[in-house]
């Protein structure tokens, strides 16, 4: 499953980044490693973004960075 598909007030375990380069940089300098549990806070009414709470603070990441980020159930 991937982040884009977790539902609001789901709190998910980050198993794997996918993408290269300057995309996964970006995902990792925001704090989304492996292991790190995200608590999905909002979703806009269209899908993008999506609002989550990770390391004590919180982030809107787009759909389509969400798409890269594989979760698992924590």
């Amino acid at each position: 499953m991937t982040l884009r598909e977790a539902k609001v007030g789901q709190t998910v375990r980050v198993a794997k980044l996918e993408g290269t380069g300057a995309v996964k940089r970006r995902i990792m300098d925001m704090g989304i490693t492996k292991g790190e549990s995200i608590y999905v806070r909002k979703v806009a009414p269209l899908g993008d973004p999506i609002e989550i709470t990770i390391r004590g603070y919180e982030l809107s990441i787009r759909k389509e960075d969400g798409s890269m980020i594989q979760v698992e159930p924590a």
